[in-house]
């Protein structure tokens, strides 16, 4: 016998070998018609898979957001199956689910998919739904699984497998289709009942833009017709509030190709919103404690070395700006962090004075991907409401 945890901290005792969904129908026949997916332990398994041990299950259903998850996920593989049945010589390399449904980056070989293809390709995902076909999780060699897509000539799924360690790669079987994965699935094809494939976009293999350029499909699905109208319904609501057509519409920021992408320019009506803005931060950081200070938007390159910035930005970041004298280079700052700690190194502190607290509306520069770029949301230059708290470490546990 195994002892199962459940969320509620109820213990059941169970022969080993039961599964998820096992455990759901001896809770309840109807709650377990709900149920999609499950951990164990922490990790994410199949409803399906057997419980050899005692351990912690959850058990999700499409309102968990685990549970979403999975059914995004699902979708994905769904949406593959699809598209290598109607774009023969595609090749699959990854499909997440994400925030807000899922999607598959495909190479298209000598094929082409435009947005007339997007509700044929959906009437295929529901057709296939319509089969409840069972998801199914199998294990797999390293050496297997490098000879299958070898064999299919797929560059960017050999590229994961050889990341990976043996003993750890899994494949999803769904009708005739399979394709590497971790796992978290539905039960079966036929929960979708509801599909909107949303867009068409470019996306480099791993975000990398010296790679070569995918094609991404983006989609939802839902569990119920209706479901689906009333996000669509609400995406409609959300295009009106959409602050790129209101920061048009009200002459508040814009940008220009001959100043750079994402990087915006304030317009006098949005200079004085932001103005507005920042007053009202200051006073509530002045009632707050805080001193305003002020950092330069550059700063010396060893700097961001020291800080451990210039690891985790440099090599994709803008390039640094080199000066007459040899071997000294700046660069724009990517975070406030290392110059408001130089501002506290300024001077020597009494434990008295602490602690000290310094705000700023510093703006920082990030180089982000054209295709990541999203009105004022992803940008490559940005001012930050920053600050930064000098304690003791007994002033931590008092939370000042």
């Amino acid at each position: 016998m195994i002892a199962i945890t459940l969320p509620d901290g109820s213990v059941k005792q169970f022969n080993a070998g039961i599964t998820p969904m096992g455990v759901a129908i001896s809770i309840s026949e109807g709650f377990a018609r709900n149920v999609i997916s499950a951990s164990f332990n922490d990790t994410t398994i199949e409803s399906s898979t057997p419980l050899i041990e005692d351990g912690d299950l959850i058990l999700y259903t499409w309102r968990d957001k685990k549970g979403k998850q999975a059914f995004w996920h699902s979708s994905a593989h769904i949406m593959a199956q699809a598209l290598e049945e109607m774009f023969p010589g595609i090749k699959l390399t990854i499909g997440p689910a994400i925030e807000n449904g899922f999607y598959y980056d495909i190479d298209l070989a000598d094929n082409t998919i435009s947005e007339k293809d997007l509700k044929p390709i959906e009437d295929k995902m529901l057709e296939i739904a319509r089969g409840k076909h069972v998801f199914t999780l199998r294990e797999s060699s390293k050496a297997d699984a490098l000879e299958y897509y070898k064999k299919q000539g797929n560059q960017y799924k050999v590229a994961l497998i050889e990341n990976l360690e043996d003993g750890t790669i899994t494949f999803c079987d769904h009708d005739n289709f399979t394709d590497l994965c971790r796992g978290g699935h539905i039960p079966n094809t036929g929960i979708v009942k509801a599909i909107k494939l949303m867009s068409i976009a470019g996306a480099y293999w791993r975000g990398d833009e010296k790679n070569k350029q995918l094609t991404r499909i983006y989609g939802i699905s839902f569990p119920k017709q209706k479901e689906l109208k009333e996000y669509l319904a609400l995406l409609e609501e959300a295009k009106k509030r959409d602050h790129r057509k209101l920061g048009k519409e009200l002459e508040l920021f814009t940008f220009s190709q001959k100043v750079g992408q994402g990087l915006p320019l304030w317009l006098p009506k949005g200079a004085a919103l932001r103005e507005r803005l920042e007053n009202f931060l200051k006073k509530a950081q002045k009632k707050a404690g805080y001193e305003m200070v002020i950092s330069p938007h550059i700063g010396n390159k060893e700097l961001y070395v020291t800080s451990g910035h210039y690891e985790k930005y440099g090599a994709d970041s803008f390039q640094a700006i080199k000066t007459p004298n040899e071997g000294e280079e700046f660069l724009l700052k990517p975070m406030n962090c290392p110059h408001h700690c130089e501002i506290f190194n300024s001077k020597p502190w009494s434990y008295k004075d602490l602690p000290k607290r310094f705000a700023e509306f510093g703006t920082v520069y990030r180089y982000e991907q054209s295709g990541e770029l999203h009105g004022l949301t992803r940008v490559r230059g940005f001012t930050q409401d920053d600050a930064h708290i000098f304690c003791t470490p007994d002033q931590l546990d008092r939370r000042i």
